[in-house]
């Protein structure tokens, strides 16, 4: 029987993603809307959104990304990191709705401050609870950031309401070659225990 932990140790940063994804399509929609469903959000606000990118879609999502650097920058740029986000099989981006999140910090004053910290807990907790469950049908991934260079180029794409933040960007597909094995280390450097 496989454990959580098996699990996790499953899920790596796989960049040599391809085309061949071994389960349906469908499985990858149906883990994503689950869980967008089933992970927590503070006050159960469901401020998460995403969009699960596919074929055509997926690698013009990816050329524009390339001319949207290029343009930022006002350099010319190797495409092979875009290139090889655009060979694997699609790419799931992450947002929060703000407008959802400043209505509950109106409702709660009192924990005003805290709301963008926990949405974006939330969505960290939406990207690895995917991102695993990805690993668990030996889909790889890994996890981008190209925003806010890209956020108004994403808002036009997709026609998306200014209110949907972008958060991250992870491109899944085949496994072309996984990762060498992480090193060991002391782990109590980084975990204390008290009793």
């Amino acid at each position: 029987m496989i454990s959580w932990i098996d699990f996790l140790k499953s899920r790596r940063s796989i960049y040599k993603l391809n085309k061949n994804l071994p389960v349906f399509p469908d499985k990858i929609i149906d883990l994503v809307r689950d869980s967008v469903r089933y992970v927590p959000d503070a006050f159960d606000m469901k401020s998460q959104r995403v969009i699960v990118l596919m074929g055509k879609k997926h690698e013009q999502f990816w050329n524009a990304v390339y001319d949207e650097l290029v343009r930022y920058t006002g350099e010319s740029l190797s495409r092979d990191r875009t290139d090889s986000f655009a060979a694997a099989a699609g790419t799931i981006l992450y947002f929060y709705d703000s407008a959802v999140v400043e209505e509950v910090r109106r409702k709660y004053p009192l924990y005003a401050e805290n709301f963008h910290d926990w949405v974006m807990q939330s969505n960290g907790m939406l990207q690895f609870a995917i991102w695993t469950g990805l690993a668990t049908m030996n889909v790889g991934a890994n996890l981008q950031h190209y925003n806010p260079v890209i956020d108004n180029m994403v808002r036009d794409m997709f026609d998306l309401p200014e209110v949907w933040t972008l958060v991250a960007q992870m491109p899944f597909g085949g496994i072309g070659k996984m990762p060498a094995p992480k090193a060991d280390e002391d782990i109590n450097i980084r975990v204390k225990i008290e009793k």
